[in-house]
């Protein structure tokens, strides 16, 4: 007797008057959501716009899709083209079955096509999103859970799950692999984040790491599933999948960071790199100060000669003119002490006569 375990739901769909509600679509959208909330914060944090992340999600979700089912159909092609299948049945994503590694595939060709429109680095995109995507696959798996699929080998292990009689299934208790590997996800991503920090992976090699460590746990839990699959060599498909992924992902972190070590200093071409806006802006505004002083100056300078020059043009013409067209150059050194001088004399002054009387002084000059 069974003292406890994880029931499993009656049914993973509920009819909102003529409209099904699918428990399966819902973790996906979940998932969906959650992937971009956190890769656009990551993104932002690596000196990317806003938005950007969700911009591209909108190519590489869709071909994800696409790609997930075509994997899922081509490797189980005989539920919808064997002897007495539908192969309608191959259209139908809501009732199950997306192929991780063709989803991962295909969605990157949708993410390349978004980065190239965007003039963005691919593997800069992919290194911000690769923790949200672990945990989008953690949301995602509770949507085989919602399916009473994919679980494992008998057990009356207490966390064991109940399955009900029905198509292709047996009642029983058995291993939940589904919440096996929505747990793996969880720590694959925080072992992305915590890397990432630490170590400051770039260019493609903190999305490399939540692959090679995807693939270690999904080697393990694949091997205690039951649900019909093709073998080679005794082995299920998707554990040699997951080995010949494993080996690349660790050779793109090797080849990686001998190539290209560090991190982009710029993510998007229109964007500087962080921190580096604020010195700009300082560095920037010392020419523009030095002009306002200067035109300052030369306003100020200015003013009193012209007004010397109209006081005494009325009885010196020549003797008037000059003055007021050297003030109105700016000066420096020596050169301008004198008619700082003559500025601040004239102020004191005043009037019409002291103006006058300055300007054959200065012609003398």
């Amino acid at each position: 007797m069974d003292l406890a375990y994880i029931p499993s739901p009656s049914t993973g769909v509920i009819h909102l008057g003529p409209i099904p509600l699918r428990g399966y679509a819902f973790c996906i959208i979940i998932g969906v959501f959650v992937a971009v909330w956190l890769g656009n914060r990551r993104w932002i944090a690596r000196g990317g716009k806003p938005g950007t992340v969700a911009d591209i999600a909108v190519w590489a979700v869709p071909f994800g899709l696409v790609g997930g089912r075509l994997y899922h159909v081509i490797t189980d092609y005989q539920l919808y083209f064997g002897e007495g299948r539908n192969w309608v049945d191959a259209f139908k994503i809501w009732e199950g079955g997306l192929g991780i590694w063709g989803a991962i595939a295909l969605g990157a060709v949708g993410a390349w096509i978004g980065c190239r429109l965007r003039g963005i680095p691919l593997p800069a995109w992919a290194d911000a999103l690769a923790p949200g995507i672990a945990l989008a696959q953690a949301c995602g798996r509770w949507g085989n859970w919602f399916n009473q699929e994919l679980y494992g080998r008998a057990t009356d292990l207490p966390w064991a799950l109940k399955i009900s009689e029905g198509p292709n299934r047996v009642a029983g208790t058995y291993h939940p692999t589904f919440l096996y590997e929505s747990l793996w996800c969880v720590g694959v991503a925080l072992l992305v984040i915590w890397a990432d920090r630490r170590f400051k992976l770039g260019h493609g090699r903190a999305f490399a790491l939540y692959v090679a460590a995807y693939c270690v746990g999904r080697g393990w839990i694949e091997y205690m599933r039951v649900d019909e699959a093709h073998h080679i060599l005794g082995v299920r498909l998707n554990v040699w999948t997951s080995i010949v992924v494993f080996l690349l992902a660790v050779t793109y972190l090797v080849l990686s960071a001998k190539l290209r070590p560090g991190r982009e200093a710029i993510v998007e071409p229109d964007r500087e790199p962080s921190g580096g806006s604020e010195p700009a802006a300082e560095a920037g505004s010392e020419p523009a100060t030095a002009k306002a002083g200067a035109a300052s100056a030369v306003k100020a300078g200015s003013e009193p000669a012209t007004a010397t020059a109209k006081a005494g043009a009325g009885a010196v013409p020549k003797a008037g003119s000059e003055p007021a067209a050297k003030a109105d150059a700016p000066k420096t050194g020596a050169d301008a002490d004198p008619k700082a001088g003559a500025t601040a004399e004239d102020k004191t002054t005043g009037g019409d006569e002291s103006a006058g009387a300055k300007a054959p002084e200065a012609k003398k000059l």
